[in-house]
């Protein structure tokens, strides 16, 4: 029997501090020791399921390892870039290799500090760091960020549209700010850092992720979608239209895709026709802004040229391989800004589930994802 809501904190209590937010039957548990990362979330109370991946064996285990530590979570923060010459995954001079990747402890094992905070269902946490990239740059940070449970109320209000009876929901968002606590301005000829947040989700054989895109010309906004982070996505896993693409999450096979910011629109999202859910992700995209990091494994030419949202796909890394979740994730990045001194850049990442019939998840997907239940039921062939 799938472990509830209830059961994935009381193993995760056994090691770390839990909070949960709760509404009704809205459930969220975020995790300080893990830099305020909310693990899952329940729209069924404590007894039904939870909707984030997290890695049980993992945390039952209660040790940690080299390079990264993972113990999944349906909104992470980490801090981009992760290649290319400034990043923070690698020490300067090693080779973009995976026996050199290591992840910053900040973003992996060090827990941030609780903050008081006077708003009902709203947990807040900060840490103080430094960080050194690549190239030998030193960033003195700060990092602000919180969670906050979200009401039926503000869920009819961010999705624009009447609530539909019959569905059952939980939602949150986390606001996430970068400070520059240095006395030098940070630039692009040394580096600059992005809030990276990434949602690990439960994978399924009826699990397909959504993108919708601005639609144009390669010759006027480049190309679609970038599929080749770990060699091209097949045909039968990826498909793009004119304006939409549809991803498999189905956990059996590695591949990332990613939409730079001439293409990337401010949502996307995931269905899970076997369970009836439907997955919305909301994120701040600035108007007119298109620099973000580079997190490509190379000396890029263009390390400002990155993508704005990306989706991840599980795997095995090799044949017989075991995979890390499996799991599928929906990411989304901030930009890269050049701060001065006390200056700070925010990102609001916002995860909506609603677990309901199709015909009362139907409107909601058209309106927000601009497909219908059916077109995202068949999108993708069936995987054997």
């Amino acid at each position: 029997m799938e472990p509830t809501f209830a059961d994935d904190v009381a193993l995760m209590k056994k090691h770390f501090d839990v909070i949960v937010l709760r509404e009704g039957d809205a459930r969220v548990a975020v995790a300080p020791a893990l830099q305020g990362r909310v693990m899952t979330s329940s729209a069924a109370g404590d007894n039904g399921p939870g909707f984030g991946w997290i890695n049980r064996e993992f945390i039952a285990a209660g040790k940690t390892v080299p390079q990264i530590n993972v113990y999944g979570g349906e909104d992470r923060l980490w801090l981009g870039p992760e290649g290319g010459q400034f990043s923070i995954f690698f020490s300067k001079g090693a080779e973009f290799e995976f026996k050199n990747w290591q992840t910053p402890a900040l973003i992996d094992t060090v827990p941030f500090d609780v903050q008081p905070e006077k708003a009902a269902n709203v947990a807040r946490f900060q840490k103080r760091a430094k960080l050194t990239n690549y190239s030998g740059t030193e960033f003195d940070i700060e990092l602000d960020r919180s969670v906050s449970l979200l009401s039926p109320v503000n869920v009819a209000e961010f999705l624009d549209a009447q609530f539909p009876a019959g569905i059952k929901q939980v939602a949150y968002q986390t606001q996430n700010t970068l400070t520059n606590k240095s006395d030098k301005s940070w630039s692009k000829q040394t580096g600059l850092l992005s809030v990276w947040i990434l949602g690990m989700y439960k994978p399924g054989p009826e699990t397909t992720v959504v993108v919708p895109f601005k639609k144009g010309s390669e010759a006027e906004l480049g190309p679609k979608v970038i599929d080749d982070y770990f060699g091209k996505v097949p045909a039968d896993r990826l498909v793009v239209r004119d304006d939409v693409l549809f991803f498999n999450g189905d956990g059996k096979q590695r591949g990332k895709i990613g939409l730079t910011p001439l293409r990337a629109v401010p949502v996307m999202g995931s269905y899970d026709a076997k369970a009836g859910l439907l997955t919305i992700v909301q994120y701040t995209k600035p108007e007119g802004v298109t620099d973000y990091v580079n997190s490509k494994w190379e000396i890029q030419e263009k390390p400002f040229a990155g993508d704005v949202v990306n989706s991840y796909n599980d795997g095995p890394p090799a044949p017989g391989a075991k995979p890390l979740g499996p799991f599928y994730e929906l990411e989304s990045s901030s930009p890269a800004r050049e701060l001065r001194p006390g200056e700070s850049v925010q990102h609001t990442h916002r995860t909506i589930h609603l677990q309901g019939s199709e015909a009362a998840l139907e409107p909601i997907a058209r309106k927000m994802l601009g497909v219908s239940i059916t077109d995202i039921k068949s999108a993708l062939p069936k995987q054997k």
